[in-house]
């Protein structure tokens, strides 16, 4: 069976289902493809750092789950072992957030909910891409049924790609560890990117708790992981400093750190979006966000021009600046705050203060961090 559609996204995470929703209102057919059943997100505690750029985004498509999403209205960045500190504050820019942290599941569900009925293909595998005339055929199984989509623009979005041809990859050599603690006092929305030689510590206000992003050497990760919950407090205490107690902490998991660049996000029908066309460090929250605007962009050029190659050429054009500088923007604050040397320390923390100090400068790194390219004159 063969089905022609205008335009099939291949994976229903939050980024593939914000395209769909942004294209829902247009006059293209719109699939989605999802390889396990929509369902399985519901269980998914992970904590998502969403700028406020990213809010003014989904409430248009009846997607922000306000409820869920704790603000963070300051953010403190300094360096362990050495001075220089910035705080950024949502009041200077009017915004009633920096940004938000929330739960994937939370997003997904909000998401999902608006969906059109019928519009996602749950647990369908994929068996063979190729061209097709005027079109990309897509062969899948699913319920025990081969059937082909013939769709005019084919949209990966299905997440971190693998060692693959034409993806460039720069291994960190840092993995996260991830968990939430509660902290004594509480964290008054107060958010904290703390940089330590061996990797940043973030700590992301989540309802009342702490979600806690320790980077740490691959060696020294399998330490955290073993310990008790008494040796992972006080090695995050000890990381962190004394001005905030920890408690409580809930189970830990870990993940490896690369930057991942696919060298090209567009190729004839085909365009490539979110982490599957760039995967980048978790430091300053950059990845998510930079997914929703390639998605954003890549629905306003559909909608715009049309569901051919030349309008996915035009976009991956357009996007590079913003993934281009998010990728080293991140890849920068990694290589420079991941080392002891002490003149480097020492330059760090000069730096520090100068944004501090500099309020034009502080400006310019924070709108960044909430709206991306846009943020550039």
């Amino acid at each position: 069976m063969t089905e022609p559609v205008d335009i099939l996204i291949v994976g229903a995470g939050p980024v593939g289902m914000t395209l769909a929703l942004a294209l829902a209102a247009g006059p293209h057919t719109v699939r989605l493809l999802e390889r396990r059943p929509l369902s399985a997100q519901a269980g998914d505690p992970r904590a998502l750092a969403l700028s406020h750029g990213a809010r003014q985004l989904l409430e248009p498509l009846g997607a922000w789950p306000a409820r869920a999403a704790t603000p963070i209205e300051t953010i403190h960045v300094s360096q362990r072992g050495g001075f220089g500190r910035t705080v950024m504050n949502g009041a200077d820019y009017a915004l009633p957030a920096l940004g938000y942290v929330l739960r994937y599941r939370d997003l997904a569900s909000a998401l999902s909910a608006r969906l059109p009925v019928g519009s996602v293909m749950e647990e369908a595998s994929i068996l063979d891409i190729r061209p097709a005339a005027d079109g990309v055929a897509v062969t899948l199984r699913q319920a025990g049924e081969t059937r082909t989509i013939v769709a005019k623009v084919l949209v990966h979005a299905e997440g971190t790609p693998g060692d693959e041809a034409g993806v460039s990859v720069s291994d960190y050599r840092q993995h996260a560890v991830v968990a939430e603690v509660t902290p004594r006092p509480g964290h008054g929305r107060r958010a904290w990117e703390r940089f330590t030689p061996d990797g940043p510590l973030a700590l992301l206000p989540l309802g009342d708790e702490y979600s806690v992003v320790f980077t740490l050497p691959p060696e020294k990760a399998d330490h955290i992981m073993a310990l008790d919950d008494a040796g992972f407090i006080a090695a995050l205490q000890d990381q962190f400093g004394p001005r905030i107690a920890f408690s409580s902490p809930g189970p830990r998991s870990r993940f490896p750190l690369a930057l991942r660049l696919r060298d090209k996000v567009a190729d004839g029908r085909q365009v490539w979006i979110g982490n599957t066309a760039q995967t980048l460090h978790p430091v300053s929250g950059q990845g998510f966000n930079l997914g929703l605007r390639d998605a954003r962009e890549l629905a306003t050029a559909l909608l715009d021009q049309g569901p051919d190659p030349a309008t996915l050429a035009a976009h991956a054009r357009k996007r590079q600046f913003d993934r281009r500088g998010g990728a080293l923007f991140t890849d920068g604050i990694v290589r420079a705050f991941s080392n002891d040397f002490p003149p480097l320390r020492l330059a760090r923390g000069l730096g520090l203060l100068a944004l501090d100090l500099c309020p034009p400068a502080r400006h310019f790194v924070a709108k960044r961090m909430i709206w991306g390219a846009r943020a550039w004159p």
